[in-house]
């Protein structure tokens, strides 16, 4: 399984996320996986990759040019696709990916996460993702979306298109035992 990661890239992150992020791609390596994710080797993104790394692991990494620059890209990647636009990075992130994980991060991460959860939902893919939720770093966004099911701007049964996680292990159980569901087209009537 190719497990796509959506995370930090601030030089700034805590070492708390560093070290949790880390391990979790040591255990996709460890579990077989392959991680694809957005090329970058500081953050949650390179603790990711250095990780999956350390345990010998398939790394797809995938930048728009314009990031190719000293520091910025993780230099061990077992293949590194670069891309004109970050529209056409996000494509071929979904399509080499068969699972998602959204572990913390800003406007870049959630923008990830929005466009697949909503991809999702309008039936034009059924992988599983699984939301870290570090620290309760996303019970915010938790409590968010349960405001929007409660005032039916969001179907209920949309909460089911994605899991909470608060472990690694509980990620990678989500992913694997959750790989190949159904996911129908929403009725809009």
């Amino acid at each position: 399984m190719n497990i796509c990661l959506y995370g930090a890239s601030s030089e700034k992150t805590a070492q708390t996320y560093i070290d949790a992020v880390e391990e979790l791609g040591r255990k996709i390596g460890e579990r077989g996986h392959g991680l694809v994710f957005g090329g970058g080797a500081n953050g949650l993104m390179g603790a990711a990759a250095r990780g999956v790394l350390e345990t010998g692991g398939a790394i797809i990494g995938v930048v728009p040019h314009f990031l190719d620059r000293d520091g910025v890209l993780f230099q061990d990647c077992t293949e590194m696709i670069c891309t004109d636009t970050m529209r056409e990075r996000k494509q071929i992130m979904e399509d080499r990916a068969d699972g998602f994980v959204m572990t913390p991060g800003g406007i870049g991460t959630f923008e990830e996460f929005f466009e697949i959860f909503t991809l999702k939902q309008l039936g034009r893919h059924a992988k599983p993702i699984a939301v870290y939720n570090l620290c309760g770093y996303y019970d915010a966004l938790k409590a968010l979306l349960d405001k929007a099911v409660s005032e039916n701007f969001l179907k209920k049964q949309s909460m089911d298109l994605f899991r909470l996680c608060g472990t690694a292990g509980e990620v990678l159980d989500y992913l694997e035992q959750s790989g190949g569901e159904k996911c129908e087209a929403p009725s809009f009537t």
